[in-house]
């Protein structure tokens, strides 16, 4: 994994951050330009508004494999047999069989002891440990190789549950081998007579890796002649996230960003391409076993939904962030339900808020409660719908969700699929979605998109905001900046941006369905583009109080200053950050009024810069930190600084709001930081 965005440094009361990003062509930066800029802080309680809490959070949509194969630490891939249709004979991919023709056969039946998902494995073993036609020393049967390998270490515990029956005694090799099945990490038995396994019976096994693999496979092998059943084969590492079933690494850098909401489970995955094929919550929940999966026909991949609705809060709330709750709302891609037949889908959703806010006693608060979830979850926020303004039944249905859940849940805020920046909403609604993706230079000037919007009426969430296309690549310096000014003015704007949110989130680089994102892994890897990094330098904006500043400049910085309380020595800091978007260094000068005299440390700071040789560079698996920030010490700060600007940089500054008993330089203290 590369860095997160913490670091611990032995410097004085004052943090100094700088990122700093080079222009695609060389440049010599002692070049001589003369620009210069001067930017005034007033930093007087009386300037500032507050920030809402909510202000920078997460988007997790179900797409580039993020969950199914990443987030979701489940090691089998389509782990029922059920990707291949309710139908049989049907396909029962990732999953390939050990031996050959003469060995064994296998073949799906609709024969599952689950009525929701009725597809089981049947393997007939025509081979035997004696006779005429005995079987390889290592065996006959099936294996998966999960989601493009499965990532085992060495020392770790892998708890395997699966569903087994026989018409007779079963002598069964439960392993976990390198890629072609040569390398045994780890194997148990289960020995059982007929009587044992005669009805459908589950087996839990605890394997212990003897050596590290990341592109290994889990086998199903035997010996014996006989007919065997499987269904429902699950394979996870006992070291998930606070025991959750979350990937550790992939959680930790979610933590780091210390998002206050996660949006979920979609985007285009809520909606389908059809109704029949979108992400419906009653499926996903209770027992794991029982759960049918769903194709996301948007994008074209099956799902066994371990990570469900009820995953999806557990989540929010092991990240201490606010769950916004994106449903169906009765319309697809391609059919949509007419409003006098929407209350299916509206009853839906309040079953949904009932499963997650709802007593113990009450029907869905009772299964939340069977899942291990006694109290409720604080779930404020549901969307009605994903980027569904335009179709024709849109409005209507909404109309019948927003009066039903206003109804049952007051103070639910409502999100609504329709833009109100710039003109007033025909509909009631809290809030309402704004979506931008586009180029560097576009997103660049958008920092100013909600300056002039109504400061009156519902409040904006910036639920997917991201540079696409050839500016971006799979995750350039470029389009960091651009997004990281875009949220310098959603962050000036706060008054009338309540949330914001990078997408997508994650990307399976086995399966890419979608460029760029913010963090890239595989079974064993993960790194943050430059688009990931840009997000750390607002870890503190959430809560905080956005301060007035005026930049005299041309135009390409942009700026904003904060002042957030650290909630581990309860101090105050103020922090100013700028993007310089242009090709030529800039001498800036920054005045810092409102303060009392003495009240910044001098001496002490911290410099934190990102820069490559080039504005297209990204991250990688052979070079995940290329663009990563690295730290070293600035002297002379106070009130009035002046500061060389690199192009195509974003600096930022933490500054202890002090004015009595300051610590002079070598005293044993640390900065605060995002980083």
């Amino acid at each position: 994994m590369g860095n997160s965005c913490k670091v611990t440094s032995s410097v004085l009361l004052l943090y100094f951050v700088i990122g700093t990003f080079c222009v695609s062509q060389c440049f010599a930066i002692g070049v001589d330009t003369n620009i210069t800029a001067h930017l005034v802080v007033n930093a007087s309680e009386s300037s500032g508004k507050p920030i809402p809490d909510t202000l920078f959070g997460i988007f997790f949509e179900e797409i580039n494999h993020a969950g199914a194969g990443g987030l979701w630490a489940e090691l089998v891939s389509n782990r029922g047999f059920e990707a291949g249709g309710p139908n049989v004979p049907s396909n029962i991919d990732p999953w390939s069989i050990v031996g050959n023709e003469s060995s064994l056969t296998v073949s799906t039946e609709r024969s599952s002891c689950f009525e929701r998902n009725k597809i089981a494995l049947k393997m007939e073993v025509l081979c035997d440990s004696d006779g005429t036609n005995i079987c390889p020393d290592g065996g006959v049967g099936v294996y998966n190789p999960g989601f493009w390998g499965m990532n085992i270490q060495k020392g770790k515990t892998y708890k395997v549950v699966l569903y087994v029956r026989s018409s007779g005694a079963i002598n069964v090799s439960v392993s976990l081998t390198g890629s072609n099945g040569l390398q045994n990490l780890a194997t148990a038995n289960i020995i059982a007579s007929a009587s044992d396994i005669a009805n459908w019976t589950k087996v839990e096994l605890l394997l212990e890796a003897k050596a590290t693999n990341p592109n290994s496979r889990l086998q199903l092998t035997t010996t014996r002649k006989g007919v065997i059943w499987f269904d429902q084969v699950s394979a996870m590492p006992l070291d998930t996230y606070n025991g959750h079933g979350f990937r550790s690494d992939l959680v930790e850098m979610l933590t780091d960003l210390k998002p206050r909401f996660i949006r979920f489970p979609g985007g285009c995955f809520v909606e389908g391409e059809w109704l029949r094929n979108a992400f419906r919550w009653k499926a996903t929940v209770g027992p794991w076993e029982e759960r049918p999966g769903h194709f996301g026909d948007v994008w074209m991949y099956w799902t066994d939904d371990g990570l469900g609705y009820f995953e999806f809060l557990q989540l929010a709330e092991d990240l201490d962030a606010l769950p916004v709750w994106v449903f169906n709302n009765g319309v697809s891609h391609n059919d949509q339900v007419d409003p006098s037949s929407v209350m299916p889908f509206v009853q839906e959703a309040l079953d949904g808020l009932e499963f997650a806010r709802g007593d113990p006693d009450s029907t869905w608060g009772s299964i939340r409660v069977a899942m291990g979830h006694p109290e409720p979850f604080d779930l404020r926020y549901v969307a009605i719908g994903n980027e569904d303004c335009g179709k024709k039944n849109y409005r209507g249905n909404y109309l019948k969700f927003y009066s039903a859940i206003k109804q049952a849940y007051p103070d639910i805020q409502i999100i609504t699929n329709c833009d109100g920046s710039t003109h007033q909403l025909d509909h009631p609604s809290d809030i309402y979605d704004f979506h931008v993706y586009t180029s560097a230079s576009d997103l660049f000037s958008q920092a100013h998109k909600f300056d002039h919007t109504s400061r009156n009426g519902p409040k904006a969430f910036v639920s997917e905001y991201a540079v696409t296309g050839k500016d971006a690549g799979r995750g350039s310096l470029l389009a960091a900046l651009a997004e990281g000014a875009f949220l310098i003015g959603v962050e000036k704007n706060s008054d009338v941006v309540k949330m914001a949110s990078y997408a997508p989130l994650f990307v399976n680089t086995n399966d890419r369905r979608w460029n760029p994102d913010a963090i890239v892994f595989n079974s064993s890897q993960s790194y943050g583009t430059p688009s990931y990094w840009v997000q750390c330098f607002f870890t503190e904006s959430s809560g905080a109080t956005v301060l007035d500043t005026t930049l005299q400049t041309n135009t390409s910085l942009i700026a904003s200053a904060i002042t957030w309380q650290d909630s581990n020595d309860s101090k105050t800091y103020l922090r100013i950050k700028i993007v310089n978007f242009g090709s030529y260094t800039v001498n800036l000068t920054i005045s810092v009024g409102g303060l009392e005299l003495n009240s910044i440390q001098l001496s002490g700071e911290t410099k934190t810069v990102l820069t490559s040789s080039n504005l297209a560079h990204e991250n990688s698996f052979d070079e995940p930190t290329k663009v990563v920030p690295a730290q070293s010490i600035l002297e002379n700060a106070g009130k009035d600084m002046n500061i060389v600007l690199l192009p195509h940089s974003f600096t930022s500054f933490d500054l202890l709001k002090e004015s009595v008993n300051l610590r002079t330089t070598g005293t044993d203290s640390f900065s605060r930081s995002s980083f």
